[in-house]
Parts: structure tokens; sequence; C-alpha cells
């Protein structure tokens, strides 16, 4: 049977985890979107804490001598859990980019649509297939991954337990980039391609029939094809939510061992 009961020691202890884990739900993927009520945000944190606190074991002292250095553990706990939801929420952003590529290929690159969700301005493609692969990795379960990854953390990195190693943080970040643009390419690849055919069709066109505005028809024709090969890729979405998938739980592993 859980045991709720509260002593001074132990509140302390359960407001530490509570500001993790609400750290960790600001900036997690789905679950910090706008469209969420804060009310919500506050409450499902609260949830997730008290289930944590129950299921952590044994509740050790926090060694500190004053409110400050309360305080800094505090900060510490805000921290891990900011990292480990950056961690996650950064592998949407190769989505992003692949939509401004294709965008640009296409010609809808001075098309830009706010994005509810974030309210930053997005590409078309971008929201499009943010949000079917946001759909996707919902009916794979990636809120339940999220919450069970932020569980193992507390066994990994005990509350007050976080020692920050800035050089295999970078490492991570830039391995992270050389995947961005790796994985954000061949998201993108199959548009690009296209688009590379049908501008050397326009070109020599444009050499055999010089009196036809290319410029004109190439616009328009451009758009046309972009919007076909999109719609012809589209069951290429369950294999884009597989990179991104491995690519979160890639991220959030390296990130978390940065603090170990």
């Amino acid at each position: 049977m859980i045991d709720y009961t509260f002593d001074l020691n132990n509140l302390e202890y359960f407001l530490c985890v509570f500001v993790r884990v609400s750290a960790f739900i600001y900036l997690a993927p789905i679950l910090s979107q706008n469209g969420v009520p804060r009310q919500y945000k506050v409450a499902l944190s609260f949830f997730i804490s008290v289930l944590l606190y129950g299921v952590i074991g044994d509740h050790p002292n926090l060694n500190y001598q004053t409110v400050y250095g309360y305080a800094v553990i505090v900060m510490k706990e805000a921290l891990t859990g900011l990292l480990i939801g950056f961690s996650a929420s950064i592998c949407n952003t190769v989505v992003d980019f692949a939509g401004r590529i294709i965008d640009m290929e296409t010609g809808l690159s001075m098309v830009n649509l706010v994005d509810p969700t974030t309210r930053q301005n997005s590409s078309v493609s971008g929201i499009i297939y943010q949000y079917g692969i946001m759909l996707m990795l919902l009916l794979t379960g990636l809120h339940r991954y999220l919450i069970q990854a932020l569980a193992e953390t507390f066994v990994l990195i005990p509350v007050n337990g976080a020692i920050l190693d800035t050089n295999r943080l970078l490492e991570s970040v830039l391995t992270f980039m050389k995947d961005y643009i790796t994985i954000g390419f061949r998201i993108c690849l199959p548009v690009f391609a296209v688009m590379l055919l049908l501008n050397a069709v326009l070109g020599i066109m444009a050499r055999v029939a010089p009196q036809m505005n290319m410029f004109s028809v190439g616009m328009q024709l451009k758009v046309l094809v972009g919007l076909c090969v999109l719609f012809l890729t589209i069951g290429m979405l369950p294999s884009i939510s597989n990179f991104i998938f491995s690519e979160m739980k890639t991220m959030m592993t390296s990130f978390v061992n940065t603090m170990i």
C-alpha cells in the first residue's frame, strides 16, 4: 500500500520531484502545446509527481544548510527537467526544416502560416508533415514513452544528483545537428529530386522554345507538381515518424547521460 503521509523532509523532496516534472512538461512535445490549458498542465504535473513520489522508493534527506542551498537544488531539478524535455522537443524541428526546403523548391516559400501549437510562423508543408507525424506518434504511444522515460530519469538521476557535463552536452548537440540535416533531407528528397528533374526539363524547353515565358509557366508547374508529389508520398509518414521517434529516443538518452 502506498503511503502518502508527509513530513517536512518528504514535502521538500516532493516539491523537487514536482519541479522536474513541471519543467519537463513545459517543453515536452505534445504535452507542451499552447492549445492545452495551463490548468491541465499543472494538474497533470501534480498527478504524475504524486505517482512518482509513491513509486520512487527511498526519499533521502536533501543535504543543504540554508534556504539558498534548497533554492540551488530546486534550480538543478528545473534545469534537469528542461534539458530532458528540450531533448525531445528539438526533434520536431526536423520536420519544419524539411517543410521549408520543400516550400522553397515548390515556390511556396513566400507563404507562411501561424502554427497554433507553437504560435510561430511555419511553412505550409512543414505544418502538414508536423500534424501528420504528431498524429502517427500519438497513435504509436509517444505520450506513454515520454512519461515512462521521465520516470526512469529519477532512477538514473536522483533528486539533487544531476552533474552536468558540458562537453558531452555539446557533443550531443553537434551529433543532433548532423542527424538534423540528414533526416531533413531524407524527408524532402522525393520533392527535391522531382523539382531537380523539372528544372532540367524547363531549362531544355526554354532553349527549344524561347518564345514561351518559362518563368510564369514554371512557377505554376512547380506548385502543381510539388503538391502531386506530396500527395503521392503521403505513405512515407510512418517511415518519417520512425525517423523522428528514433532520433527522439537517441537525444533523450544522450542528454540524460550528460547529467549522470
